[in-house]
């Protein structure tokens, strides 16, 4: 998101991250001495800062992208999510509202785009989509926090009007994700010979998104989207998990391949299915094609090529 507002000239942006594990500062150093970029390691939950941060920055723009995204540790540990992304939602709303109404902001100078997920939805059988109307039914600790966060947005837009936007995304993928996602988990454990683990019978199935094709989406949004209103972002790219693995098995065998193995697809090895796991996600992207005529640019083997690619060099040193 950084990256692509920097290629706007006569922008301004304050960067904040509570710099998690999951966190990369190096990834902005080639930007990071640029007069219009700021960086502040700060937790959002910390609502006072939040109230500081904007009557010094003086943002137009919310960009709402923290969060904390592993399902897996949210079923381990859900108290953390409870608190980034339910709290550290509300502490957002209320320095936006504090600050529009102390500075008499008018809802058309401003957006708050909030960025969730289609796992709010639950799961899908075979056939269906999600639409921006489908009925909230959360599976996980991640996917409830998430849901009680879209539910505070709307909740500011229309008790207080806080410009709000709300915004659910399919997987996304693509360069300097966290290597416990699905994608670099898979590159680094098969370059390394490991079992590359998929959970029960590798049919679920996922809708994949590049990552720039998501923010150049939330970037439209915040221009032309409408205030209290919610848009479906996706790739339209439905694989199962063992489509996606044998995906990049093969392309590693092309560009990485190994003496000891005829084929990555070797080291796929099926264990025990996650609690809750939801069978399928798929979205309904007509009203993002059809308002503001965004297609996503990446199809799944270019965006994968391109991803794979990226990590190969990340990983081999």
């Amino acid at each position: 998101m950084v990256r692509l507002l920097f290629k706007s000239k006569d922008l301004n942006v304050l960067n904040v991250d509570k710099l998690t594990y999951a966190a990369n500062i190096n990834i902005h150093s080639d930007i990071s001495n640029d007069n219009r970029y700021s960086f502040l390691k700060e937790d959002i939950s910390n609502q006072t800062k939040m109230v500081e941060i904007f009557e010094e920055f003086k943002p137009d723009k919310v960009f709402h992208l923290a969060a904390e995204s592993h399902v897996d540790n949210s079923i381990s540990d859900p108290r953390i999510f409870i608190n980034s992304n339910i709290f550290g939602t509300f502490s957002l709303l209320e320095a936006t509202r504090l600050y529009m109404q102390k500075n008499n902001i008018d809802s058309d100078d401003f957006r708050f785009i909030h960025v969730s997920t289609d796992e709010v939805f639950g799961s899908l059988d075979d056939e269906g989509l999600f639409s921006e109307t489908t009925a909230y039914d959360p599976s996980s600790p991640y996917s409830a926090s998430k849901a009680s966060s879209d539910h505070l947005a709307r909740a500011w837009y229309r008790t207080f009007d806080v410009p709000t936007i709300c915004t659910n995304c399919s997987n996304n993928y693509g360069p300097f994700q966290h290597e416990e996602k699905l994608i670099p988990l898979v590159i680094k454990k098969a370059i390394n010979s490991k079992k590359i683990p998929i959970y029960g019978d590798g049919k679920n199935i996922r809708d994949w998104l590049y990552v720039d094709d998501h923010v150049t989406a939330l970037k439209l949004i915040s221009e032309k989207g409408i205030i209290g209103s919610s848009y479906n972002i996706g790739g339209s790219c439905e694989k199962t998990n063992i489509e996606l693995v044998t995906k990049i098995c093969d392309i590693l065998d092309e560009l990485y391949p190994q003496n000891k193995l005829s084929s990555y697809r070797e080291l796929i090895s099926f264990v025990d299915d996650r609690k809750g796991h939801d069978k399928r996600y798929a979205m309904d992207v007509s009203k993002i094609n059809n308002d503001l005529n965004w297609y996503p640019t990446e199809n799944i083997d270019t965006g994968l090529r391109k991803t794979v690619s990226f990590y190969l060099q990340h990983f081999i040193k």
